[in-house]
């Protein structure tokens, strides 16, 4: 499984994941949970409250959603793939009025568009604007800092929330540092646990708001989770057991390794990895990066165009002739890319292992090569091994 998300779930998560189910309200699982919460904000770099809701980063969206915004308000989507729009298409539905910023496909948020369209939002309508910091289609990886100062610089009070759905676990993202309000994450992709647990991180501007956001319903409440009285309010009914063990599990591996700068550090040299076989395959009207800046570029996933490879054809033939699965273009991206997911679970073999069979199958299938891309991959990890 090379796909970015879910991505591969280590043995030792799975196996926590076959935890007997106990006792609810007090033990083991209220230990578990209390360490959960204690943690997950040293994940996100803040200070700030953190909240689990049971489901996926669109779970997570909805309750970020629900808690801040009122029916009417209105908030800037910033463009860079289809996913923060999609954030914006389900605060839509939910009655907030949305306005798209728009982007590239091919390039992160164009900050200083950001800041004049802020700067001319004198009445200050927009009450937050939201992005993801890696777009999971487009592979791009936005200037968190950059977009910050750009609110900063056009005077505008508009709270500033960030998906990090693709990238928590991945790549380096400092919450407090970088002046960031929310932020939302999952379990499923850096994290190294199943789809099932969705994450807010609230900090003050955030909770202030919450105060007075219209749109506070049942699920997806704060209230009773901020202050519970019983520990399973916490998570507004019966606790995710299984998944719970399993995210211990995953914390712990992530201390074990080092901690979150040894882990950018691992995603930083598979990355390198994969952009240069992909360098090295680069051919014209064939591969070749989606964001041609390496800046920025994701360290958690790879958005690879084919020009007149069949891309289809491609994954085709590697997931059932060569055993490799790999992930789909999406969006604008059907049937003309393929992604590599390098977030997680990842190691030296593994994505040495997906770049030669990608080869093997561009081979077999006679596609234009500028060259082999093995060679220039192992050297590029050999420069972090040194």
């Amino acid at each position: 499984m090379a796909i970015p998300g879910p991505s591969n779930i280590p043995d030792r998560v799975l196996r926590a994941m076959s935890h007997p189910m106990t006792d609810i309200y007090e033990g083991s699982l209220v230990d578990v949970s209390d360490r959960i919460l204690e943690e997950l904000p040293v994940l996100a770099g803040t200070e700030g409250k953190a909240f689990i809701i049971i489901g996926n980063g669109h779970a997570a969206w909805q309750m970020a959603i629900d808690n801040t915004m009122s029916a009417g308000d209105k908030v800037l989507v910033c463009e860079s793939g289809p996913f923060a729009v999609i954030w914006g298409y389900m605060a839509e539905k939910s009655g907030v009025d949305v306005e798209v910023l728009p982007g590239s496909t091919r390039e992160p948020v164009d900050v200083d568009a950001l800041q004049s369209r802020l700067a001319a939002d004198t009445d200050h309508e927009i009450k937050a604007v939201l992005c993801v910091q890696t777009d999971t289609a487009s592979s791009v990886r936005n200037d968190i800092p950059a977009m910050r100062r750009a609110i900063d610089a056009a005077g505008h009070p508009a709270m500033f929330m960030v998906d990090c759905i693709a990238s928590l676990g991945c790549e380096r993202f400092e919450m407090d540092a970088w002046g960031v309000d929310l932020t939302v994450g999952a379990s499923q992709k850096g994290l190294m646990v199943p789809p099932g647990l969705g994450f807010v991180w609230a900090g003050d501007r955030a909770l202030a708001a919450y105060e007075t956001a219209g749109l506070r319903s049942g699920y997806t409440e704060w209230a009773d989770r901020m202050n519970p009285s019983a520990h399973y309010e916490i998570y507004a009914g019966t606790p995710p057991v299984s998944h719970l063990f399993a995210m211990v599990e995953a914390l712990d591996m992530i201390s074990e390794e080092g901690g979150l700068p040894a882990i950018w550090t691992r995603h930083e040299m598979l990355a390198s990895a994969v952009w240069a076989a992909v360098d090295a395959w680069a051919a014209p009207d064939a591969i070749e990066f989606n964001i041609t800046d390496a800046a920025s570029r994701s360290t958690a996933v790879t958005t690879i165009l084919t020009g007149s490879v069949d891309a289809g054809r491609l994954r085709r033939t590697a997931r059932y002739q060569a055993g490799l699965t790999l992930g789909r273009g999406l969006g604008d991206f059907v049937d003309r890319a393929f992604r590599i997911g390098h977030m997680g679970h990842g190691d030296a073999p593994s994505i040495l292992g997906t770049l030669a069979t990608v080869e093997a199958c561009l081979l077999a299938m006679g596609a234009p090569l500028g060259g082999s891309g093995i060679e220039a991959a192992t050297t590029a990890i050999g420069g972090y091994l040194r």
